[in-house]
């Protein structure tokens, strides 16, 4: 038996003569004296087609729009094949190279491309997701918009994007640790930070030490009792003013440190030290206010 595009339908019968009723395309009609009882029917599927697999990647255009690329996302990209033959290859080669020159018109436009990979390798290598790299992206294209970066570091101005992003996401990452990755040094970072600061108006407000906890807690395989008692103590430091002018990736490490020997857990100060990038002077002696405050 051939299949054909007409199908019976839930209606049982035709208003006019009350005979059956099928679907013939986008109309619905009586079988019995041809009425059309319904038409341009909706369809409520995909209008594109992507010709590799309609059901899984209904795709029809590029990636979507983005801040993370100096021109949005939008600009048109000329792909390679490995099935072309060696003279096509190079004309695309050769198309290409000329088409990437065309969309930079600028030193200005260079120089965002330059940053806006930076910033794009400092997220996928610091784990941040990716509405902190577009905020970083964003960041960095105000700072140049308010000429900040003349006789500065593009490097500096990358990761000081980056890690003010990921401050006021409440993603928490030292300076150490944005430098041990950034093509820039700390001193690059501090000159960019400082004049973004002053100059944009960050709003950014002291670290929470509990932001610290969770990953510094991983790193510790520390259980989740010890790391429930580090936020209390942390909690109480910081009521206290116990925490005030002390790093604060330090007073979580000392917190952890405290929870660890109160639970008896494996934390010794060195190791908790190392994960936070402080010298163990810093664990001891938050330790040892936390140890003797009354309320902790």
């Amino acid at each position: 038996m051939s299949q054909t595009s007409t199908t019976q339908v839930s209606d049982p019968v035709c208003p006019e003569c009350s005979g059956r009723v099928r679907v013939d395309g986008t109309e619905t009609v009586c079988a019995e004296c041809g009425l059309v009882v319904r038409e341009d029917r909706i369809d409520h599927g995909p209008e594109w087609r992507s010709f590799s697999d309609d059901t899984t990647d209904p795709k029809r255009t590029g990636a979507p729009r983005t801040r993370a690329r100096h021109d949005r996302g939008l600009s048109t990209e000329i792909g390679r094949s490995t099935r072309a033959s060696s003279r096509k290859r190079r004309r695309l080669a050769r198309m290409r190279t000329h088409h990437n020159r065309a969309r930079i018109g600028s030193k200005r436009d260079r120089n965002r491309v330059y940053a806006f990979t930076e910033i794009r390798r400092l997220a996928d290598v610091l784990g941040l997701p990716d509405d902190v790299r577009d905020r970083a992206c964003t960041l960095f294209e105000s700072a140049q918009d308010a000429t900040l970066l003349r006789g500065r570091s593009i490097e500096g101005f990358a990761a000081a994007s980056t890690y003010v992003a990921a401050r006021t996401a409440n993603v928490a990452r030292t300076v150490s640790e944005v430098c041990a990755v950034a093509k820039a040094t700390e001193d690059e970072h501090r000159a960019a930070f400082t004049a973004m600061n002053r100059e944009l108006g960050l709003p950014i407000g002291a670290v929470h030490p509990t932001e610290y906890l969770p990953r510094f807690a991983s790193r510790l395989d520390c259980g989740s009792a010890i790391e429930a008692r580090a936020r209390e103590l942390a909690e109480t430091a910081i009521e206290e003013g116990i925490v005030g002018g002390r790093n604060p990736s330090g007073v979580a490490a000392a917190c952890l440190y405290t929870a660890g020997r109160e639970l008896d857990g494996d934390v010794t100060q060195q190791c908790a030290a190392d994960v936070a990038d402080v010298t163990p002077v810093t664990v001891r002696k938050t330790y040892v206010d936390l140890r003797d405050h009354p309320s902790s």
